[in-house]
């Protein structure tokens, strides 16, 4: 059943119009359009990408030796404290939810914008507050609590934690905000003929991930507000000089931030998912699986997060019981990498730059995923606590997964949001020294921490310094290759050829508009469809990309025929 809706419904806005059409600032700064938005977001999220990768660079080449080059103990720990910050809650948080699915969600439903546009602009302003918030208070007098902002030194320390903490809790509005934009659009704007199970599984992701930021979120504001309180006030929340305990603190602080890993990662798959399918030219093994086991992982992630505590003193029951209910958030994601290998099975597999890096984020996630079972398992966990076997974990989640996922959205849906194609020989080589460096930067950093090397500390004894100093080669490569990506982008949109509008192949709802998409997304109402029903091969044409009209139905005589003739 194909979508139904009349031509007005999509019209496109007076050209008088200055606030939407003209190209001026306020034209962008008071703007209701969702992609306008989005790409706000793009802008925003990449730059606060930037500089946390840059200090990622001084962390690595201060640990070049044991002894001291060029920052203090004090200044290490600050450097160290706002790369996390900035990474986590500037970038990997609202990375893809905010920044891509801003663009995209009205789109893949066919629709014109989100349910709540001006929402959607007040949570981007949100997200700016509470960045500019952040970034003014930590660097104002320097920050050391490291990002977790753990008692009972965020409670005693000089620095400026209760501002750096509303920073934080005003961006955890613009998450929620967000969130609940994207539940509302989904569940009320999808057009006829689009039930839940033919939307496309970015949607599915994009779901589960705002049920967390909606139910978790809260949970980190009240957590940060309690940390200003007991700052202010001296009430005995979390400070044992006043009978309160710092464990609490760990425990509202993981109920939200083991979630938020979901959040961080959950969209990253709807966009590998995604991948897999368009650029194996091949429907996606297991749709309903696929789908169902985002809304599992979004449900197994708020009843995991002892399992950061194991070593905080928990009762040993419960921490039997954490670990069993770890090793048991691995299923769904193990289910989604065996139907992404299992689409490229007797696929026409392209190996063009987004599948490049959908390949990236298989090989990175799974090794992010089998080395959480030892962190998972009570008896490994204790001498790897606080190593930097963790570290080494954390970072093939995260980075390996969300943003080597986010990449390969931006690369496969960039010529949809420009209108411009890019060097697919250059973007393959982002994604090879991205691949090597990432690799070399952090596989060491397992071997470090299984020799009981500590995280966050700016000193190390001599026997550490080869593997320091080769994962600081990988990461001096890691930063080459992201910056050639970086080079990639800025090249299409100053001479890349014009995109046409399916240049994949896609079969969601997107891909039916023009590159880049109009004011209302579509001139003419979307025909909705199987999202993973592809054309054959021979349907595509170099300079247009894929002509993707379906053949039409066989038509129905209207009268008796007549009788042959003997």
């Amino acid at each position: 059943m194909s979508a139904t809706a009349t031509s007005a419904n999509y019209s496109q806005p007076d050209s008088d119009n200055f606030l939407i059409n003209s190209k001026g600032f306020l034209s962008w700064a008071l703007t209701l359009d969702h992609k306008r938005i989005g790409l706000m977001y793009l802008i925003g999220v990449m730059s606060a990408f930037f500089v946390a990768g840059i200090l990622a660079l001084v962390i690595r080449a201060e640990l070049m030796t044991p002894g001291k080059m060029f920052l203090t103990n004090q200044q290490y720990n600050q450097v160290f404290t706002l790369h996390g910050a900035i990474m986590v809650f500037l970038f990997i948080i609202p990375s893809v939810p905010a920044a891509l699915g801003n663009f995209l969600v009205p789109i893949m439903l066919g629709a014109k914008d989100v349910a709540f546009p001006r929402l959607n602009l007040g949570s981007f302003y949100l997200w700016v507050t509470g960045a500019i918030f952040f970034l003014s208070a930590m660097l104002w007098t320097g920050l050391d609590t490291g990002w977790t902002f753990y008692t009972p030194y965020s409670t005693t320390t000089s620095g400026p934690v209760v501002a750096a903490t509303m920073g934080v809790f005003i961006l955890g509005f613009s998450s929620i905000f967000t969130g609940l934009n994207f539940i509302v659009t989904i569940n009320t704007m999808r057009p006829p003929g689009m039930s839940w199970f033919k939307m496309p599984l970015f949607l599915w992701a994009t779901y589960a991930t705002s049920i967390i930021q909606v139910l978790a979120t809260p949970v980190l504001g009240i957590t940060v507000l309690l940390l200003a309180a007991e700052r202010v006030l001296k009430i005995g929340i979390f400070d044992p000089q006043f009978n309160g305990d710092p464990v609490t603190y760990q425990h509202f602080f993981w109920f939200y931030s083991h979630p938020a890993v979901y959040i961080m990662i959950l969209p990253g798959m709807g966009i590998i998912s995604e991948l897999m399918s368009v650029h194996s030219h091949k429907s996606i093994f297991g749709y309903r699986f696929i789908a169902y086991s985002s809304i599992a992982i979004a449900l197994f992630g708020f009843l995991v997060w002892g399992h950061h505590m194991f070593t905080s003193g928990m009762a040993n029951v419960t921490t039997i019981i954490f670990s069993a209910l770890t090793f048991t958030v691995s299923i769904p994601s193990a289910i989604k990498v065996f139907n992404w290998l299992a689409t490229m099975y007797k696929g026409t597999v392209q190996l063009n730059t987004p599948m490049c890096y959908s390949l990236s984020f298989i090989f990175l996630f799974t090794i992010g995923g089998l080395t959480g079972l030892w962190l998972g398992a009570l008896s490994t966990d204790r001498p790897l606590h606080d190593t930097y076997f963790v570290v080494a974990h954390f970072h093939y989640v995260m980075v390996g997964g969300t943003l080597v996922g986010f990449l390969g959205g931006v690369f496969h849906w960039w010529p949809k949001m420009t209108g411009k194609m890019f060097s697919e020989f250059w973007g393959k080589i982002s994604c090879l020294l991205i691949f090597i460096g990432f690799n070399a930067t952090f596989l060491p950093q397992f071997v470090l921490g299984s020799r009981g090397m500590p995280r966050r500390y700016a000193r190390y004894v001599e026997e550490f310094q080869e593997l320091h100093q080769w994962s600081t080669y990988g990461a001096f490569l890691l930063g080459f290759g992201l910056f050639v990506a970086l080079g990639v982008v800025i090249h299409s949109l100053m001479r890349g050829r014009k995109a046409p509008p399916n240049p994949w192949g896609g079969a969601t709802l997107e891909w039916q508009c023009t590159s880049p998409p109009p004011y209302y997304n579509f001139l003419n109402p979307p025909a909705v469809n199987d999202p993973y029903d592809y054309l054959p091969l021979e349907y595509r044409d170099e300079e247009r990309g894929w002509e993707y009209v379906r053949p039409e139905a066989p038509s129905v005589p209207t009268s008796e025929p007549e009788p042959a003739k003997s």
